[in-house]
């Protein structure tokens, strides 16, 4: 067991899951199973398998939204069994809180697996070399991934250099940001050398996503707690080269209507998980957790009342929130249910009945709208002022919002402008959160919040911007 599931013996918490008996390909296998390039698919099927099991491992659940609360977008039922959400949207994070652990479980099982075909694909001869290259090129970035939500979360946490057991493991110690961001490029410029322009399938990665992943990095880089400037040109470029070659990477800005992206399969996905078309691996954050318990949902999470006042009107407010419910046959509007809030419409479930606990939607990541925003800001922020390019990013964005053109904004208020359309186009997504920590405008959001919503329970602190580890994982490495 030690060589099949080895983050099973690092990480006590992590446990046998159902994934070793999902099916057959997708099983995490040990070095030796790696003789052929059947091997080294199934361990990145692996790999892509333990992102993907709601409440277990991965981004199928509700879990990434959770960890986001702290953010201005989201909030949670004041009530109802809802005290681990609460937790993070009140600053108050246990380190036994649930919530946090499908994504580390997740990550780190993704992790052992990717590790696995990049420590042994060198010895590989049953197979086609380019489409091997492809595989570890697919390794490379989903393991800079999971390093890259790890250390957003968590802040410093450990490397893992092996596939291979070793009991020094249970003593591992953390490795700082700018240590694991140093890898997370290593990975990705790996994978931008060997990952197709055309992804090989739905759910895997082109070089497009590489390049757009590697901006975003980039421009958490510049800010808290890396803080290195130099990395906002890096970012510009590196997005610009996704946008100068979109055709390529038939990627683009959806105009088919703003709520259809949320059903996935349009242009604008740029990097997304798809389920395999088995309950197992259903995405369980659209549908009963997004509806309030007035039509019979869960409450699970929903937008602040201020976020959604000072929303912008336009068709993308109304693709975003739900603002009436039928109760009893009865039309009631968001005021009148019991936690007085909108909803978030982009996650309710569009085709079938939107009451039932699980979809076959998938888990867009990264969005060419991401692409655009990132190019404008990072661009804004490595020169003097927004070039062009920069000004025609951001009011692309705003266009399909139905919003105004900007132009011959100073530097700082393009910045700000950026920095606002990304709240509100990516509203509920978790990457409103990531922007507050990286711009550490965290504190500022949480000071002016609603009566109606809950406050911080007390000050926050550069503390608060990162999680604690996992209690179970802490009991069993006191060096975490």
């Amino acid at each position: 067991m030690k060589k099949l599931y080895i983050i099973a013996a690092i990480f006590l918490a992590t446990g046998c899951s159902k994934q070793l008996t999902e099916e057959p390909q997708g099983l995490v296998i040990g070095s030796e199973g790696l003789s052929s390039e059947a091997g080294l698919e199934a361990a990145l099927t692996g790999a892509y398998g333990s992102l993907l099991v709601p409440w277990e491992s991965g981004f199928t659940t509700v879990s990434q939204i959770a960890m986001c609360m702290g953010g201005d977008d989201l909030t949670t039922h004041p009530g109802s069994n809802k005290e681990e959400f609460r937790e993070y949207d009140r600053f108050s994070v246990s380190s036994l809180n649930s919530r946090m652990v499908p994504i580390w479980r997740g990550c780190y099982k993704a992790i052992q697996s990717t590790t696995n075909i990049i420590n042994n694909y060198a010895g590989v001869t049953d197979g086609n070399e380019a489409t091997i290259k492809v595989i570890v090129g697919e390794a490379y970035f989903v393991r800079a991934l999971c390093y890259y939500y790890l250390t957003r979360f968590w802040g410093a946490v450990p490397i893992i250099p092996s596939e291979k057991y070793s009991s020094e493991y249970l003593t591992l110690g953390k490795s700082q940001p700018a240590e694991v961001y140093k890898l997370i490029e290593a990975d990705l410029a790996k994978a931008e050398e060997w990952v197709p322009n055309t992804r090989r399938a739905p759910g895997r990665p082109n070089k497009g996503a590489v390049k757009a992943l590697l901006a975003d990095v980039y421009l958490t880089e510049g800010g808290w707690p890396i803080k290195d400037q130099s990395k906002y040109a890096l970012a510009a470029a590196k997005a610009k080269e996704v946008i100068d070659n979109k055709a390529l990477y038939a990627i683009d800005l959806y105009q088919g209507g703003f709520l259809k992206i949320f059903a996935g399969g349009t242009s604008e996905d740029v990097f997304a998980f798809y389920t395999r078309g088995q309950w197992i691996t259903y995405n369980s954050f659209y549908g009963l957790s997004t509806m309030p318990e007035d039509e019979g949902g869960w409450s699970d999470f929903f937008p602040e009342i201020k976020f959604f006042n000072d929303f912008p009107e336009g068709t993308r407010k109304e693709a975003t929130f739900s603002t009436s419910f039928v109760v009893a046959g009865n039309t009631i509007p968001w005021q009148n249910t019991s936690t007085k809030h909108p909803y978030y419409k982009k996650f309710t479930i569009q085709s079938g009945t939107k009451a039932t606990y699980m979809s076959n939607n998938p888990i867009i990541m990264i969005r060419y709208a991401h692409v655009l925003l990132t190019y404008a800001e990072a661009q804004a922020r490595a020169g003097s002022a927004p070039d062009d390019a920069a000004y025609t990013a951001l009011n692309a964005v705003r266009a399909r919002a139905g919003l105004t053109p900007l132009s011959a904004l100073s530097p700082a208020d393009f910045i700000n402008a950026v920095i606002d359309e990304r709240k509100w186009e990516f509203a509920g997504e978790w990457s409103r959160w990531f922007d507050l920590v990286r711009l550490e405008k965290v504190e500022e959001a949480n000071a002016v919040k609603d009566p109606a919503d809950m406050a911080p329970t007390g000050a926050i602190t550069k503390t608060q911007y990162t999680l604690p580890i996992p209690g179970a994982d802490a009991q069993v490495n006191p060096n975490l």
